[in-house]
């Protein structure tokens, strides 16, 4: 039966680990030398870009060329889901031709859409409401660092969007406290933040960014204005006044406390350009392992 990875909290605690230490494994020895182009020979993923993007449609592409494979890029001129054919015909579609669907979308509908009607597994590059692929690459970054996820303490600070809805789900599979601090209004979606509770994850929704700071392991942040948010851009940056990731807010935090950004960054906003080359930062590190933890999925998806 094919599996799809269109939200963390679809999987169980122990698929995570086992994509984790999968990721590990690829990382390590891809950087020992060791070619990995016999796991995926001949397999194709069409990726599909509603969105553009840097580090999704590089990671992707270089990954299954490292497995064997090969990546297809599909922009919004190529595929124009649910308007010139709609989402379930392009699903039936590439199902015929691909082994394998990447979709960087709007709206979480059109990636859920998608895995109904396919019949290769399906993976969420990024869409309003998740961003797996992403918090599966930062757990896997914090993991590097340090050693054991259980009783790390994740802080967010800024909005309450498709990363921190990733993040915590990730975090309540992995044992991993996690506290937002947004300005009102700007809160993750409630359901996201109950289910995480009702299975005994440590979730906090407060609007104090030195109260989130205040002793965590990790402070993450994301821009104030997602992609297709440019209007609200200028009335979010007053809003989001004093949640900003600087050297003040780091002195609040563990003192090995590592930075985290999922880029692109804005700097002076969101993120000091200091706080982001701090000596604990992890930004760069944070978008290498987007390509081995998405390697890690593929592997297990597609073989």
């Amino acid at each position: 039966m094919k599996r799809d990875f269109v939200r963390i909290a679809d999987w169980s605690a122990s698929e995570l680990w086992d994509a984790l230490d999968l990721a590990l494994h690829l990382k390590r020895e891809h950087r020992a030398g060791i070619s990995h182009r016999d796991v995926l020979p001949g397999r194709t993923l069409a990726m599909i870009f509603q969105k553009p993007s840097l580090r999704t449609r590089v990671s992707f592409e270089i990954g299954m060329t490292q497995l064997g494979g090969h990546a297809l890029y599909l922009g919004p001129d190529d595929i124009q889901l649910g308007k010139r054919e709609t989402t379930e015909d392009i699903a039936l579609n590439l199902s015929r031709y691909a082994d394998g669907i990447m979709a960087r979308v709007f709206g979480h509908d059109v990636v859920e859409e998608l895995a109904r009607y396919a019949t290769v597994p399906v993976i969420n590059g990024l869409s309003d409401l998740h961003h797996p692929c992403q918090a599966l690459a930062d757990m896997l970054t914090i993991r590097e660092r340090r050693r054991d996820l259980a009783g790390t303490t994740l802080a967010f600070i800024g909005d309450g969007n498709n990363v921190a809805h990733s993040l915590i789900e990730a975090s309540a599979l992995l044992g991993v406290a996690f506290r937002i601090a947004c300005p009102e209004g700007h809160e993750p979606q409630r359901e996201i933040v109950e289910a995480a509770r009702a299975g005994g994850a440590a979730v906090e929704v407060i609007h104090d960014p030195r109260e989130a700071a205040r002793g965590a392991d990790v402070l993450y942040t994301d821009v104030w204005a997602s992609m297709g948010q440019e209007e609200e851009a200028a009335a979010r940056r007053k809003r989001f006044q004093g949640f900003s990731v600087d050297g003040d807010l780091l002195s609040l935090a563990h003192p090995r406390c590592l930075v985290m950004h999922c880029l692109p960054a804005h700097y002076g906003e969101e993120i000091t350009y200091e706080a982001s080359r701090a000596p604990n930062s992890v930004l760069f590190d944070q978008a290498e392992n987007r390509l081995h933890a998405q390697k890690a999925l593929l592997a297990l998806l597609l073989a």
